[in-house]
């Protein structure tokens, strides 16, 4: 595997990252991506760590969390070394109905650094992300007009 620089981090990630998007399928439009279920999410993250993969992508929105959920418990069952993973995380997406439950607010974004971490079973994550801002703010431009 080859790795590279992680913009001016001084961290090297893997070429390869590992996705989480298909882990969960928590119904709607989850479902329909993949449904990958924590035997298949385990087998997949030591195949990936096993090749040299220590990149691995996930988001709080990646079904209702679950993705997150199911990532935490294999890095915990598979007793991989959390200090040779980069485990990246984001946030912006609506994560409930409540009027503070999505986008950028520091109360909405913090609150989903605790939440994510409580699911991927860490005190930290290497690097977090808010993400989508520019098409959330598109929509907020598009209900204003009406």
């Amino acid at each position: 595997m080859r790795y590279q620089l992680l913009g001016q981090t001084g961290l090297y990630v893997s070429e390869l990252c590992l996705g989480t998007m298909t882990y969960g399928g928590n119904g709607g439009i989850w479902e329909a991506i993949g449904k990958l279920q924590q035997d298949a999410v385990n087998e997949q993250v030591k195949f990936a760590f096993d090749a040299g993969i220590n990149f691995i992508d996930t988001a709080n929105v990646y079904s209702t969390g679950k993705s997150e959920s199911l990532l935490g418990q294999s890095l915990k069952t598979l007793g991989l070394p959390r200090d040779q993973l980069i485990v990246a995380t984001k946030a912006t997406g609506s994560m409930d109905d409540s009027p503070n439950g999505r986008g950028q607010s520091r109360h909405h974004l913090f609150n989903q650094v605790d939440a994510s971490l409580k699911r991927l079973q860490r005190a930290c994550t290497t690097l977090f992300q808010p993400c989508a801002a520019r098409r959330q703010q598109r929509l907020r431009r598009e209900a204003l007009r009406q």
